[in-house]
């Protein structure tokens, strides 16, 4: 008996080890399971019923409000595009430019945060997230534990993530993580002043709680309810997992090819196609069959963000880009180029472009998940940090009635600008008892005004990550769990790379914008719930490249 019993314990402890050895890979395939499992019941496509203005106008195309037309990108890279010079592989962005030329390009455009939900949440809201305490970007259930696991199994060198599972099972879940129902966006202020609003995409601002879309101003909202473009055996598409990179992991695992329509998870159905298309598809209706009525169209894209997944055509179109996902990520990038110019098209077929305000931007920076180490250039940085590569985006405005071709805008502005500046194109008085951060970009892009500008403070924060830009100085200060307070003063006018820290030898300029921090903190809510980690980003190098001493880094609170 003893020697069974020591048998017994001796193979017990080999699969223990066995199973800690493979920790990361059992949490992938349970993860993979319930996504099967949940995704098992998906209905098929199905017509969606958009709401119809009606057959004829009530009034003369320059006698009413304009129609508005918001078009986000997520994750794309200042030079993912062709505008600025670039174009991943050398591939042209037409329609993306020729949005850019016949309107106003603010050429020191910043997004509201340096991930996704955070800075959408101030292009709705125009408040920053010291008012409305929603600083940190929600992630599904599962997400953070599993990443951290395949994290800490990966070689990367960077220092250790931290991960507080406790925290994170005493907070909401990811559904009820979101803006609060009390904000008011800019959906319910264009409603109220006689708009039909539309979303179309993404949201990641909450679903229950009042915090859908439908349920924050949206008239009528197809929501992105899962992440893949298409499903990933699919015959018309082409996959590049990221094998470096422990979202991507679970992106893979985790995510399913599912929309839902005014509802919740209970109603889910398979989108109608590759989802940059198909979004663009619903939005050809949405234009069409309101075209004579003001409307309000957000289309928030999820390309190019990960998973990595184009179709065939594009792919097929890119020969010569190396490697095989930078490939596939041009090909993503090409999909929205696509959906760009097929949106300004249809307003021309219609007869209403020269009244519709159409803005194009990206929620952040390029990722430097993906491995491609150009996608920001020159700028350094990647989303998730708040160097210049993970902040700056472009930011276009056409608006024929109103704004001249080939306008081009130097002041700093940024996503909590996008409300108040529909705001005033559509004549809606912004919300009362609500103090607005943003400021209406109309004069500068117009010229009408434009010498008023006055503004010169603008604020990130991300927890203990925050930044500051003061007219030309940017400061940043990140409290490292590995060594403690770190701060880079740059001035930008001279070094708009972010390249020679200042922070040493120009105390007088530390000091000043330490003390604007310390002033926009006084004024901070707090957030909504605690971050739940804490992981260690590069500046300078992608994650397909090994971290050694001495390499930059900042860590962020999510």
């Amino acid at each position: 008996m003893k020697k069974l019993l020591i048998s017994l314990l001796v193979v017990a402890t080999v699969v223990g080890g066995i199973a800690w050895s493979k920790r990361a890979d059992i949490l992938i395939a349970l993860v993979k399971y319930t996504t099967s499992q949940r995704y098992a019941d998906v209905a098929p496509n199905r017509e969606i019923p958009w709401q119809k203005g009606p057959a004829v106008p009530a009034a003369a195309e320059d006698e009413r409000p304009p129609n508005i037309v918001l078009i986000v990108a997520d994750d794309l890279g200042y030079n993912d595009i062709s505008t600025f010079g670039g174009g991943v592989g050398g591939m042209q962005t037409p329609s993306i430019d020729r949005l850019a030329a016949e309107g106003a390009v603010f050429t020191l455009s910043y997004s509201g945060a340096s991930t996704c939900a955070p800075s959408r949440a101030m292009m709705m809201t125009g408040r920053y997230p010291t008012r409305t305490g929603f600083e940190f970007t929600p992630t599904p259930a599962g997400m953070i534990k599993l990443v951290s696991a395949v994290g800490k199994s990966m070689d990367s060198g960077l220092p250790p993530s931290l991960y507080d599972q406790a925290l994170e099972e005493s907070q909401p879940p990811y559904e009820r993580k979101g803006l609060p129902a009390s904000e008011v966006t800019i959906a319910e202020t264009l409603k109220a002043k006689g708009y039909y609003t539309a979303h179309i995409g993404k949201w990641h601002l909450g679903r229950e709680n009042g915090m859908a879309p439908h349920e924050q101003g949206f008239d009528d909202s197809l929501l992105m309810q899962s992440g893949m473009y298409l499903p990933e055996n699919d015959p018309n598409v082409v996959n590049a997992r990221v094998s470096f990179d422990p979202i991507d992991k679970f992106l893979w695992a985790g995510m399913g090819f599912s929309a839902t329509y005014n509802s919740g998870e209970a109603d889910k159905f398979k989108p109608g196609g590759y989802l940059t298309d198909y979004w663009t598809d619903e939005s050809i209706k949405v234009i069409k069959a309101n075209k004579n009525r003001p409307f309000f169209l957000y289309l928030a894209h999820w390309g190019p963000h990960t998973p990595l997944q184009a179709t065939r055509e594009d792919f097929d179109a890119l020969e010569g880009i190396e490697p095989h996902r930078k490939r596939v990520y041009a090909g993503m990038i090409r999909a929205v180029d696509r959906s760009v110019g097929r949106i300004l098209d249809t307003l021309e077929e219609e007869g209403i472009a020269n009244n519709t305000v159409v803005v194009f931007t990206s929620d952040n920076g390029g990722a430097g998940y993906i491995g491609i180490p150009e996608v920001n250039s020159p700028f350094r940085g990647f989303k998730i940090t708040m160097f210049e590569g993970g902040l700056r985006v472009p930011l276009f405005v056409r608006w024929p009635a109103k704004i001249a071709p080939g306008i081009s805008v130097n002041e700093p502005v940024a996503h909590i600008d996008v409300m108040p500046t529909l705001a005033a194109a559509a004549g809606a008085s912004e919300p009362e008892g609500v103090v607005i951060d943003g400021v209406d970009l109309l004069p500068l892009a117009t010229g009408e005004g434009a010498d008023d500008w006055t503004r010169d403070t603008l604020f990130w924060q991300n927890g203990h990550y925050q930044v500051v830009r003061h007219g030309d100085w940017k400061l940043q200060v990140n409290d490292r769990p590995t060594d403690g307070r770190q701060q880079w003063l740059y001035n930008l006018a001279d070094d708009p790379t972010e390249h020679i820290n200042l922070a040493a030898s120009r105390s007088d300029k530390l000091n000043e914008l330490s003390a604007l921090l310390a002033a926009h903190q006084a004024i901070s809510r707090g957030p909504l719930y605690e971050s739940i980690t804490q992981f260690a980003v590069m500046v300078d190098k992608t994650l397909a490249e090994k971290f050694v001493e001495g390499d930059e880094y900042v860590y962020t609170p999510n």
